[in-house]
């Protein structure tokens, strides 16, 4: 199609889309791209705040590493996924951000980030071009659902309001750091519509852990560093990982547990809990841990175990509140621990909490070009599809890809319904 044709085709279409996160803003580039009129809604009074809350601690854009592995970190929905991540590739990511005039560099880790590491500079170079592409911001709008006539049903400053546009694209994310707009409150109009939703759940999040009030007031806070985490899940599967987490007042977290809260979750969602061993000396063997114990001398526990394993306090504090002291003193028992020290869970913490929400609408609710086959019309996008990630920008670019691709599929649908006006 040229652009002349595409311009005819898409003169007076609009699309109204609902939320402003990054894949209701990637929906709007492609479609005002296209010559569409785009009006986009959210609850917030601007655009994108989860976006730039995560790019706080540098903004993770995407990964590096080698595309099949890359696709392989979306798990079960890999292949739900594969169609939009293939559209909007990790590479591709890294180009479009150039076009914003942003560069972006690969970190040890492998993970991708902009230049300058933050999510302003390129929200505020994403949310200028939008404009000058025509699309119309209207914050502080929620959206309720439809009324009888098919409209869309959103209260502003100024009160109720409906519109009907030719066509919705719904990017209203999940339900974690509702305050930042994504409340899952999109779950009741939908459901009422017949639309399957599998319910929203913590996903990249601690788990509560019912610490004794010494540990919670002493360590609250506290990193574990240099550990290896190992946990058999409930299917028989295996996890093994270094890194650090932290404990909290209320549990643990922090981003060796995020990156196996989903097989915690499961684990606990089927047997009822989850049981999972720290490492606290990776490095070391269980043989020269129990030679190491036994040439403490009369020095106490706590000053030995940091001179002679480099332990902090929090280490040892997990150890007492583990073993007691009666246990503390058999010197296997100790050196085993070291090496193994039980965590068992019972419970996510709250999804307000977490980075990210697993469940949404299924995927079965969705034709080829995400839209809902129970409501023509309506394309949906990002985090409210029934799909979740680990951290390491898996999660970015998966919402991006989506947004793209639930983009084409409105502008593929209004070309399909413009057509045969046109040739008349």
């Amino acid at each position: 199609m040229t652009p002349t044709e595409s311009a005819a085709i898409f003169t007076h279409q609009n699309v109204a889309i609902i939320g402003g996160g990054p894949a209701g803003l990637m929906a709007a580039e492609v479609l005002s791209q296209a010559g569409v009129q785009v009006d986009l809604y959210d609850a917030m009074p601007s655009v994108g705040r989860k976006l730039l809350l995560a790019g706080i601690g540098g903004l993770n854009i995407t990964h590096s590493e080698d595309y099949q592995k890359f696709c392989a970190r979306y798990g079960a929905e890999q292949a739900l996924l594969q169609p939009s991540l293939d559209q909007f590739p990790p590479e591709a990511l890294r180009t479009w951000v150039r076009t914003l005039g942003i560069d972006t560099f690969v970190g040890t880790s492998g993970r991708v980030f902009p230049k300058e590491m933050k999510a302003a500079p390129l929200l505020r170079a994403w949310l200028h071009r939008l404009r000058q592409k025509g699309v119309r911001f209207h914050v502080r709008h929620r959206w309720h659902g439809w009324a009888e006539d098919g409209s869309l049903q959103l209260t502003g400053p100024d009160g109720d309001i409906t519109i009907k546009p030719n066509a919705t694209l719904l990017a209203l994310g999940g339900a974690s750091w509702p305050k930042l707009g994504s409340d899952g409150s999109w779950t009741t109009p939908l459901a009422n519509k017949g639309i399957d939703i599998t319910p929203l759940q913590s996903a990249n999040c601690g788990f509560a852990v019912p610490w004794s009030a010494l540990l919670q007031q002493k360590f609250s806070g506290e990193p574990l560093k240099s550990i290896a985490i190992r946990f058999n899940d409930h299917a028989g599967n295996e996890h093994h990982r270094q890194g650090e987490c932290i404990v909290s007042r209320e549990g643990i977290e922090g981003s060796l547990i995020y990156a196996l809260s989903r097989p915690l979750r499961d684990t606990i969602n089927a047997t009822g809990s989850a049981t999972f061993y720290i490492d606290l000396a990776p490095d070391r063997s269980p043989e020269k841990i129990l030679d190491a114990l036994c040439r403490r001398g009369s020095k106490s526990l706590s000053s030995y175990l940091k001179s002679a394993l480099g332990f902090n306090g929090v280490k040892t504090a997990l150890l007492y509140e583990m073993l007691g002291k009666a246990q503390i003193n058999d010197l296997k028992t100790l050196a085993a621990t070291i090496k193994a020290l039980p965590i068992t869970v019972h419970a996510t913490r709250p999804i307000a909490e977490a980075i990210s929400t697993a469940g949404g609408i299924r995927f079965s609710n969705i034709d080829p070009n995400f839209m809902i086959k129970k409501l023509p019309g309506v394309f949906v996008a990002g985090e409210m599809l029934d799909w979740e990630a680990p951290t390491g920008g898996y999660l970015l670019n998966g919402c991006l890809a989506t947004g793209l691709h639930a983009g084409r599929g409105a502008l593929a649908w209004l070309t399909a319904r413009a057509r045969p006006q046109s040739s008349a």
